[in-house]
């Protein structure tokens, strides 16, 4: 059964799978963790924050994952339900913690990361509790490669995968690279593009385009040399610079939006929520701009989740002088 992007995703529900923690971000801007007078606790983990920003926008979506059966795991399937995600599809572990992650916003709003997961529940999610009738329920299922990096998740990962293609899901990935949870660089690149070939959307910044080709330049051609058959959309996303685009037929670019960046974090998974909540092939660049005014938007406030906007704040910045 072959997915489709030339229709509108908002009626359909779309399946968010992998990892949601716990972010600690420094009460203030451009200090080290160490210099950090205190911290703000905020939810995070890019396929909950997709999950959630697909929902802010009015969206159907699920999360599958695993939590820890602690305190912090509890309040984040409180905050998935709160936000109008299905938790249906998360289990709680009662022997390891929710995974946690300090976050320093250096003085550009750019991140630097340390994280605690030694393991933590996500990575210990198995094939055997995944909801497979929630999955087969997709029209979208959108996944990282975080959870590739140890078993058995990285199991529960190819299986959830192949079950959603089964039924006809539209495959979405964004690698969303976190070179300090792997075990080396080559590791990462490797497992990465493990399952590069499956995906019907891809999406990468430019850092990981340049990690990923292993080459400096950001082009048009070293975005290509990404393609495969059967790739329907590869969008290369570049911060304030907005986001170039490829499909089979044709290519572009999309400007960002110009607002007072003081925290990127959740940028990304903004852009990738309101992308998959408002897909369609022949609207393409206006649904780019869409995704890029969200993306924007989650900039401007500290913390991921608490960030995302919902669609009448979209159409503020789309409708107001840029």
């Amino acid at each position: 059964m072959a997915a489709k992007i030339n229709s509108d995703s908002s009626n359909g529900l779309i399946i968010s799978f992998g990892e949601m923690l716990i972010d600690f971000v420094p009460t203030v801007s451009g200090v080290s963790l160490a210099e950090a007078p205190g911290f703000i606790k905020a939810p995070g983990g890019a396929p909950s924050n997709v999950a959630i920003a697909v929902a802010r926008l009015g969206g159907k979506a699920a999360f599958v994952g695993k939590l820890g059966d602690d305190e912090f795991g509890h309040m984040l399937a409180g905050i998935l339900k709160d936000n109008g995600v299905s938790a249906e599809g998360v289990n709680f572990d009662k022997g390891a913690r929710t995974a946690l992650a300090f976050v320093t916003l250096r003085a550009d709003g750019e991140r630097e990361f340390m994280f605690y997961r030694n393991p933590s529940a996500d990575m210990l999610l198995t094939p055997q509790e995944l909801n497979l009738q929630l999955i087969k329920s997709a029209k979208v299922f959108h996944y990282g490669s975080i959870s590739l990096i140890v078993e058995p998740c990285r199991s529960a990962h190819l299986k959830a995968m192949e079950v959603a293609k089964d039924a006809g899901a539209l495959l979405s990935y964004d690698p969303n690279l976190r070179l300090p949870l792997w075990p080396s660089a080559e590791e990462a690149r490797k497992q990465i593009m493990s399952i590069w070939d499956k995906a019907d959307v891809i999406k990468v910044s430019d850092e990981e385009l340049q990690f990923i080709t292993q080459n400096d330049i950001i082009d048009d051609e070293a975005a290509m040399s990404l393609w495969h058959n059967n790739l329907k959309l590869l969008l290369v996303t570049l911060g304030e610079k907005g986001c170039r685009y490829y499909t089979k037929k044709f290519r572009g670019a999309v400007d960002a939006y110009n607002v007072k960046a003081v925290d990127t974090t959740g940028a990304g998974d903004s852009f990738v929520g309101a992308l998959l909540h408002k897909i369609d092939e022949a609207r393409l660049k206006e649904v780019l701009k869409y995704a890029c005014a969200c993306g924007a938007i989650t900039t401007t406030q500290k913390g991921a989740i608490p960030a995302l906007p919902n669609h009448s704040q979209v159409l503020t910045l789309l409708n107001g002088p840029n």
